[in-house]
């Protein structure tokens, strides 16, 4: 067994387990295991992305956990982050031409 911690930043409030799982676990399968689901029913963790330490593991179904590994689970984006800023260039913009 190794021990990793598994952590899930909601808008409202944040979570962190510490949980022991099997050596040669999945990302995913370690998530499923940690319980965190009863916490947040409306996280789909079959398809969220995960990390460790801040980096997205591209296929967490395969990549097995490392003791002391935190393993995170990320929200899908609400909006486009370059979509944002190019709405927020545009504004910023025309600000400029009625000042003008």
């Amino acid at each position: 067994m190794v021990e990793v911690e598994v952590v899930y930043a909601a808008e409202d409030r944040q979570v962190l387990l510490t949980v022991a799982v099997p050596v040669g676990i999945s990302l995913r399968a370690a998530v499923q295991a940690s319980g965190i689901a009863q916490q947040f029913p409306d996280l789909n963790l079959a398809d969220c992305p995960l990390g460790i330490f801040g980096k997205v593991v591209a296929d967490a179904d395969m990549s097995a956990v490392q003791a002391g590994d935190r393993i995170e689970i990320y929200r899908p984006l609400l909006a486009d982050p370059k979509e944002v800023r190019r709405l927020r260039a545009a504004k910023a913009a025309l600000a400029r031409q009625q000042h003008s």
